[in-house]
């Protein structure tokens, strides 16, 4: 970590404008670095290590950097947890980014530099954001950043997106760079680009990733389909291609792309394709793909369920393990498509639901695979398995990741896009 030559001399007094999951451990972070924080929320939060004041007005006062980290929201029916692809292309909603903006340039100054951190889509500085920002510098500069994991990615990002309005290093974005390597453990690259670009490499970061994922799952149903096939032969030959076409982030079939960031910024990148007139849409095919690819799993739980007349459970409802939230889950995608024939669902995930029994029987999805943060381990075959309960015998396991090897005598293993076992 960067070290200040003189701490009390060198501190920055920062202010952090939305305190919520993202806003109040981002800058939690920046606090523990040895900087002067204070923040402010519509909503009192026990997130904060810092005081939170009662007005934007109070948060701001005598602070040289402020953050924004406020929403930028879509409509509930774009999370992507049920279908997405069929309805009408739609930008985010910027007014309570606006709203903040012109609070500030009421109580800012030239001295003070605002720094939006919100993921917006490119062009939307220019035409949304500037003319509130007459009596104060602005910033643009999002975060690479997950739920589940903020405090550690805010400290190792892969990289640091900044912009300005013409793409100078120098000036406020040297100032922001300097600040940054006070605070970053992994000593990340800085790339600095005009407002567009920085818009561009964030939202592009993130839909690169779910076309990476739809790719892969797709030869996850090229393998169910075809037979004969275990789709990590195929991928885990892919990931080791490096020279030309991969790298083995993100190279393992199983569940799509899910969370409250990247189902949603293809959402909004299909608005500007048409508000461009681009004449395609591929980003709308990337999440027809997600959505198809969910349905094939659902028809392969309902199959199973019909076959050997068992109920379905989901193990595993929020988007991935270890958190409670449910924006954008593929296991709500999947049931949507299961309850959408007249066939119920049982989701069993501690950190969502009031209750988790203590055992089932029945068709289950494993979704999630996370040992660290299950709650009950049983000895299934010869290895040491980790679930948030019992499974009893009678029951078919569909293992989407491939990570069990076996079970015991009473239980049925399928290693969903594995097809060599038929």
């Amino acid at each position: 970590m960067g070290k200040w030559n003189s701490l009390e001399e060198n501190r920055m007094k920062v202010a952090m404008i939305g305190c919520g999951k993202l806003g109040a451990p981002c800058a939690n972070e920046m606090l523990k670095a040895g900087h002067d924080v204070n923040g402010y929320d519509v909503i009192k939060s026990t997130l904060p290590m810092f005081p939170l004041a009662n007005s934007i007005e109070e948060a701001v006062k005598d602070r040289k950097l402020i953050f924004i980290a406020v929403p930028t929201p879509h409509d509930n029916l774009y999370g992507g947890e049920t279908p997405t692809s069929h309805l009408e292309p739609k930008d985010f909603d910027y007014s309570i980014v606006i709203d903040v903006l012109k609070q500030l340039n009421k109580v800012c100054t030239k001295d003070q530099l605002i720094v939006l951190i919100s993921t917006v889509l490119p062009g939307t500085t220019r035409r949304e954001f500037i003319q509130h920002t007459n009596n104060y510098r602005f910033i643009y500069n999002p975060y690479l950043i997950a739920m589940g994991s903020v405090n550690w990615d805010m400290v190792n990002p892969e990289m640091i997106i900044i912009g300005t309005e013409d793409g100078s290093v120098t000036g406020d974005a040297k100032i922001l760079i300097d600040f940054y390597k006070t605070i970053m453990q992994n000593d990340p690259r800085y790339e600095v680009g005009t407002w567009d670009e920085a818009e561009g490499i964030k939202i592009f970061y993130n839909t690169f990733i779910s076309a990476k994922i739809g790719l892969v799952n797709m030869i996850q149903d090229v393998a169910e389909t075809n037979g004969n096939m275990n789709v990590d032969v195929i991928t885990g030959a892919l990931e080791r291609s490096t020279q030309r076409i991969m790298g083995p982030s993100y190279m393992k079939a199983g569940m799509g792309d899910a969370g409250a960031c990247h189902p949603r910024d293809n959402i909004a990148l299909r608005w500007l394709s048409q508000n461009l007139d681009l004449g395609y849409d591929l980003f709308g095919a990337i999440m027809n793909s997600r959505e198809l690819q969910a349905k094939r799993v659902a028809d392969k739980l309902i199959e199973l369920s019909n076959k050997h007349n068992l109920p379905i459970f989901i193990h595993g409802k929020s988007y991935k393990p270890g958190v409670e939230y449910i924006e954008g889950s593929y296991s709500l995608l999947i049931g949507y498509y299961i309850e959408k024939k007249g066939i119920s669902v049982t989701y069993i995930d501690p950190l969502t639901e009031k209750e988790t029994p203590t055992g089932i029987k029945g068709v289950v999805l494993m979704a999630h695979h996370a040992p660290t943060t299950y709650k009950h381990s049983k000895l299934i075959g010869s290895e040491k398995q980790n679930f948030y309960c019992e499974i009893f015998k009678g029951s078919i396991i569909l293992d989407i990741w491939r990570f069990i090897t076996d079970t015991e005598e009473g239980i049925s293993l399928i290693r969903y896009g594995d097809s060599r076992q038929k």
